[in-house]
Parts: C-alpha cells; sequence; structure tokens
C-alpha cells in the first residue's frame, strides 16, 4: 500500500499564533490552575482553546460544548481566519522544554491503513490499548465538526534519517509560516512549508521505508484515541474527507524523543488500603531477580514495594492491579500523570495515592508492538507535559 502518508490541505491561523496555540487537550487533567492561566492568556483573541475541549471539563452531557465549538468553526472559517496550503507538508522545528530540538512533519494518513485493534497487521498501529468506551464520546465531538484539528504524533522507524536527510538538503528554498514561544513553559515552535521538488521526494522516502518496515510503517505515539475517533467516523460516513486524518510524523530515533513513564494516581480511598491491595494481588513482597518496584507517593510520605510480575513492563502489571480493583468501586477514581513532580503535588490531597515505576525504553517499541501487539493503556508518554503537541494547524472535514 503506497502513500500511507501523505500531503494534505493544511489550514494554519493567521491570528496571533502565541494565543491561538494550546496545549493538548489531554494534559494536566487534575490541575485546574493550567487551564485557568490559559483562559487568562488567551482572553477573547481566537484560540484553540475555543474549539477544543479539554479533558478536565469533559463531563457526563458535553453536547452545549460540542454545539458551541462547532460553532466557533464555522465562524472561525466565515471569517477567513485561515491561511489553506493545498496538497502540502509542513516541516516543524520544536524547542522543547528541555532546549532540544523535535523535528515533526505535518500531512495526512489513510484510514483505511490504520488499525487500533491489539493484533492487527495494519501499517498503522497503535502502541496501547485502545479504551473503545473512550471513542464514541469523541465522535460525537468530531462527527458533525467542521474542522480536525488533532494533537495525533506518529512514530516512524528511520534508523538512517532517510526523511531528515531529504530535509536538510532541501530547507533552504522553504518558505517560512510562523516563528512564536508557546504559552506556559511550552518552548519555542517554528514550521516551513515543503517546497513541490522536496515533498515529491519525501512522499516516495515514506514509500521505501514501508518496503522496510516489516508490514508496519508507523506506531502511534499519541493521540491514539484521536485517531481511532477518525477512524470511526469515516466507518460512519465514508467519504474523501473522512478517509484521511491529519497528524504529526516523528522518528522515534530523534535525538529529542524520550519515553516517560505515565503514573498512576488513586483517589478516594486511603493510600494504605490500595497500597495492601496491590501487595495481597501480587502475592505479597517480593525480591526475585524479576521483582518490580514502585515507589507509593501519598500526602507527607512515600514508600518503596517490589512486587512480583503480572506483565513484562511495570505499567502493565500496575494496570491489572488497578483495572481489577477498581471495576467495583464506584467511589474511587485514577488519572493518568506526566512527570514525578505533577505526582508528588497531587498526592499531597487526602486519600490520594500515586505510583512511581521505570518506563519501557523507546528503541523496544516496534519491536514490541510487531511481536506482541498493543501494550497495556497509558504505557508511556513522549517527553514532559510541557513538550506536547499543541493545536495550531487543522483541516477542513466537511
Amino acid at each position: 500500500m503506497q502513500n500511507i502518508f501523505s500531503p494534505a490541505d493544511i489550514l494554519v491561523p493567521k491570528c496571533d499564533l502565541s494565543k491561538w496555540a494550546v496545549i493538548a487537550c489531554d494534559q494536566y487533567t487534575s490541575e485546574p490552575e493550567y487551564w485557568d492561566k490559559v483562559k487568562k492568556t488567551v482572553g477573547d483573541s481566537p484560540s484553540a482553546l475555543n474549539i477544543t475541549l479539554p479533558e478536565i471539563y469533559l463531563k457526563d452531557d458535553n453536547s452545549l460544548s460540542i454545539d458551541a465549538i462547532n460553532g466557533e468553526m464555522s465562524k472561525l472559517l466565515k471569517n477567513d481566519i485561515f491561511a489553506e496550503y493545498k496538497d502540502s507538508y509542513i516541516f516543524v522545528e520544536r524547542l522543547q522544554s528541555d532546549n532540544r530540538t523535535r523535528y515533526e512533519l505535518i500531512g495526512k494518513v489513510d484510514l483505511e491503513a490504520y488499525d487500533y485493534m491489539p493484533n492487527t497487521t495494519a501499517p498503522i498501529r497503535a502502541s496501547e490499548k485502545t479504551v473503545v468506551e473512550r471513542i464514541p464520546p469523541r465522535v460525537k465531538i468530531r462527527e458533525k465538526a467542521p474542522l480536525e484539528m488533532p494533537h495525533i504524533l506518529l512514530l516512524a522507524e528511520d534508523k538512517d534519517f532517510l526523511v531528515m536527510n531529504i530535509i536538510n538538503n532541501n530547507m533552504s528554498s522553504f518558505k517560512k509560516l510562523y516563528d512564536f514561544d508557546l504559552m506556559q513553559n511550552g518552548g519555542h515552535i517554528k514550521a516551513w512549508l515543503v517546497d513541490d521538488k522536496t515533498k515529491y521526494e519525501i512522499t516516495k522516502a515514506f514509500d521505501t521505508l514501508y518496503t522496510q518496515s516489516e508490514g508496519m510503517l508507523f506506531c502511534v505515539g499519541d493521540g491514539n484515541h484521536s485517531l481511532a475517533t477518525a477512524k470511526e467516523c469515516y466507518n460512519k460516513n465514508p467519504n474523501e474527507k473522512n478517509r484521511y486524518a491529519l497528524v504529526s510524523v516523528v522518528n522515534i530515533f530523534d535525538t529529542a524523543i524520550d519515553f516517560e513513564p505515565i503514573y498512576r494516581v488513586v483517589f478516594g480511598a486511603s493510600p494504605e488500603t490500595v497500597i495492601n491491595a496491590f501487595l495481597s494481588y501480587t502475592n505479597g513482597e517480593y525480591d526475585g531477580a524479576d521483582a518490580q518496584k514502585f515507589t507509593c507517593v501519598f500526602k507527607n510520605g512515600a514508600k518503596t514495594i517490589s512486587v512480583k510480575p503480572l506483565h513484562k513492563l511495570p505499567v502493565g502489571t500496575l494496570q491489572i492491579f488497578l483495572d481489577d480493583y477498581l471495576k467495583d468501586k464506584k467511589d474511587i477514581e485514577i488519572d493518568y500523570i506526566h512527570g514525578e513532580n505533577s505526582l508528588e503535588k497531587i498526592c499531597q490531597n487526602e486519600n490520594a495515592v500515586g505510583f512511581l515505576f521505570d518506563g519501557m525504553k523507546k528503541d523496544e517499541l516496534f519491536f514490541a508492538v510487531r511481536k506482541e501487539g498493543s501494550l497495556p493503556r497509558k504505557t508511556f508518554s513522549m517527553g514532559y507535559a510541557d513538550d506536547k503537541r499543541f493545536y495550531i494547524e487543522a483541516r477542513k472535514i466537511k
């Protein structure tokens, strides 16, 4: 299958991008103060904040919010706030909060080449287990929206930096589209429009990578539920616009790409109760050579435990326990936290316990997904929360 990844008709806002660009909606889900600061920064300016629904604000009935978002999208299109770059790739340099630069290429993927089921052989695969219950609410957000503005980031296994070498050799002919600071410690971002000659070379390079890929060209690094939502919308209403999704592609061997664990915090039960339940579930403390260690964080304290593995990854062992432990406990909640500092801060609340553990290495990912299928959900995060994708570009889907 060729042209799995190809140029797209990409919209770039013509307004103040420092207020337009906001971080992906699945970040800071337990830190309302972050989003309060975003609102103050944005004020009355045009902003992606007004056409997304941060997960911290999700509730049982989001219909009014969705209607407002769709109305705002239509208003922005009517007011000609976007410049449209037809059949284009956009090359992005993202200076992260750690002063390293990540390189991304924005285009579209063919959703017929993507499958989120665990043991698929599709060219684009989910890196982590997709929670199918999370898809229908997201379909409600997307299905009537005139725009998509995803934070999907796909990983490519380009050991020889084939695509990046092409870009470096031709970049002097690219047109710069933007160059600005991202809000809230998000770093700096620049972008260029790829010229026609380079566009053709890049497309051919991805065809070459696919022939070398053992059948898997891309693994979803971030935004898998957004991509799964796009797939379901296409299945419900198959047409040419719905067939594709706007994404950013990053080489997994990019030196700015790190895998960070996504930690867990349990709310609504005493830390001692949850920790003891975990130990009981795994048959008590264990000091074998294959033991997995967890640091349990709670108000004014921490405790390290070692357990016998239930999964090859510590996060898998923990998630197996939590899925079983929480299934009949309606008053107990779980959140997925990026960063040790955020977890430690959140765990200063009463009846909250967080779990820190070692994460997987990035060079293990493609092998693991090809061999084992999708990993446990929320297995890893690429980098720190502040370095996640910001919403900037969009694409018409109606």
